[in-house]
């Protein structure tokens, strides 16, 4: 019986290739610093026929504290700034499609955990038009802007996008407003 035998480049292929099967599972979740890195952050968007979907969230969000100009206001575990937008009534979010891709809704795949002065009793969830689970602050759907570039930045505050206003919400649920 004859043996072939295979090439070196063959058997580093296929080395590589078992060891990227291996492995545990990723590690982008909604707070992780290659989320951080993802277009939604490692939270899901409203899907449409333009944009592509991220992973829903595999774990709870996180809702912390930021300081600023404006003060100290709500961001996510990865530092982004959160905002409410003065178009949602009560808890359910209508923000969706186009809105949704500007302004991220803040998911989570479990009960929101709160850091920092946030006040854990202030939090909560609401379920979205697509089936996707929003978080809540004293009510106001949260929202990220696509415009933020880096944790902390406010790029979004007093915008009118979409037809109302969205602003940076303080430890106690209300509007920061500048103006």
């Amino acid at each position: 019986m004859r043996r072939r035998s295979i090439s070196p480049a063959i058997a580093a292929m296929a080395a590589a290739a078992a060891i990227a099967g291996c492995g545990g599972g990723s590690s982008d979740s909604p707070d992780s610093p290659a989320a951080a890195n993802s277009p939604a952050g490692g939270y899901a968007t409203t899907p449409s026929s333009s944009a592509s979907m991220d992973a829903a969230p595999t774990r709870a969000a996180t809702i912390r504290t930021q300081h600023g100009a404006l003060g100290t206001f709500l961001a996510d575990g990865q530092g982004r700034t959160l905002y409410l937008w003065e178009a949602d009534t009560g808890s359910s979010s209508t923000c969706s499609g186009a809105c949704a891709e500007a302004w991220p809704p803040a998911l989570t795949s479990a009960t929101p955990r709160a850091a920092g002065d946030v006040k854990a009793s202030l939090l909560g969830t609401t379920k979205r038009s697509d089936g996707t689970t929003e978080v809540t602050y004293a009510g106001h759907p949260l929202y990220r802007y696509a415009g933020d570039r880096t944790p902390g930045d406010t790029a979004g505050q007093g915008s009118q996008g979409f037809g109302a206003g969205w602003y940076v919400l303080d430890t106690s649920g209300d509007k920061i407003d500048a103006d």
